[in-house]
């Protein structure tokens, strides 16, 4: 059974009112908007919840309760979106290579590619900080990349690599061969990102959200917060910090947090709050 897509409830969760012809503009308006819209986070691993992918389970999740998301959740519900306004996007796994080299990172990324008047797209709005926030041209534009650009696209040999240029040198972000994956291959990646042991995403606290002036992060207390020229870091002193910084940059009401244990957090693996 297909689940129906609520067009409406989507536009109204991301603020968009723009156009819905199945344009280059129109995919960058809505990749902007929901990433400033949807956070990218990963706060039901941290509270021992599974994370499904079924998309009724996602409208209920990042739609209708206004949470977020990591990039299995955030590019299966975008991927729908767009479909429903007639683009026809392909699905692809990554290695993150922004921690690990490529032998050492499995597929556990999400991202997907889509054809607009005879070119071809990356679209990547669930790669939380470092996620461009425009269609990326599938061209290959070498290490340095075109001047002015954040992201662009190398190729080496078979493998497609998405840089980037968020810090004072390029960089690689992840790497793909393009291969056209099944929902059943993310739900195999989803399941040990979300529950080995070994998984970034069971052992660190994450969250991202873009504003119209920069964008605010945390990793496990950490938080940086980016406007304009300026970048601000802070540390969260406790979980009741937690749960005013999603409240007041993020959205979010999480009065569950108040007791989350995060691994790599010592200090709230007991019952400090």
């Amino acid at each position: 059974m297909t689940t129906a897509f609520d067009l409406d409830a989507y536009f109204e969760r991301i603020c968009w009112k723009g156009d819905t012809l199945p344009s280059l503009e129109t995919l960058d308006g809505l990749m902007r908007a929901h990433m400033r819209h949807i956070p990218f986070e990963n706060l039901d691993v941290q509270l021992g919840r599974p994370v499904r992918l079924d998309l009724d389970s996602l409208q209920q999740k990042l739609v209708r309760s206004r949470r977020g998301g990591y990039c299995f959740e955030h590019m299966t519900l975008f991927a729908a979106a767009i479909e429903a306004l007639g683009f026809q996007p392909a699905r692809h796994s990554a290695r993150v290579l922004l921690m690990s080299p490529r032998q050492q990172s499995p597929r556990t990324h999400m991202f997907l590619t889509v054809a607009v008047a005879g070119e071809t797209y990356v679209l990547d709005p669930g790669f939380g900080g470092p996620a461009p926030m425009f269609p990326v041209p599938l061209v290959d534009c070498g290490t340095s990349g075109p001047a002015g650009t954040t992201h662009w696209m190398y190729r080496k040999d078979n493998d497609w690599i998405l840089r980037h240029r968020l810090g004072s040198e390029p960089a690689d972000a992840w790497v793909s061969t393009l291969e056209h994956e099944l929902a059943v291959d993310f739900e195999v990646a989803n399941h040990f990102t979300a529950t080995h042991p070994g998984s970034p995403f069971v052992n660190n606290l994450f969250l991202s959200l873009f504003k119209p002036d920069g964008r605010v992060s945390v990793m496990n207390r950490y938080v940086t917060v980016r406007q304009a020229d300026q970048t601000r870091s802070t540390l969260l002193t406790d979980r009741a910090a937690l749960r005013t910084l999603l409240a007041e940059q993020f959205d979010l009401d999480l009065p569950e947090v108040d007791g989350l244990s995060v691994p790599m957090i010592s200090e709230w693996n007991g019952t400090e709050t």
